[in-house]
């Protein structure tokens, strides 16, 4: 009986042990993703800083050298020049 209750021990103590595996196996890999997911979030406030700069940027440039306007060509005027 003795060594029946041993084998059962040593049941319990593998399946103890596979699931500390298991477990350390799954922090791992929640780990990974959540710093790859922050790794993100941190790329992503940076690239949109970045575009809103850019986007401010072209603003002023725009309101201190604003484009010239085409004018239209008026009938008269295409009438002249053939």
């Amino acid at each position: 009986m003795a060594e029946g209750n041993q084998t059962i021990m040593e049941k319990a103590e593998a399946r103890f042990v596979d699931k500390q595996k298991k477990t350390a196996e799954k922090n791992k890999a929640t780990a990974e993703y959540m710093s790859e997911a922050r790794a993100r979030e941190i790329k992503t406030a940076r690239l949109r800083e970045l575009r809103l700069a850019k986007e401010e940027a072209d603003r002023v440039a725009e309101a201190l050298n604003p484009t010239p306007k085409k004018k239209r060509a008026t009938k008269k005027a295409t009438e002249a020049k053939t």
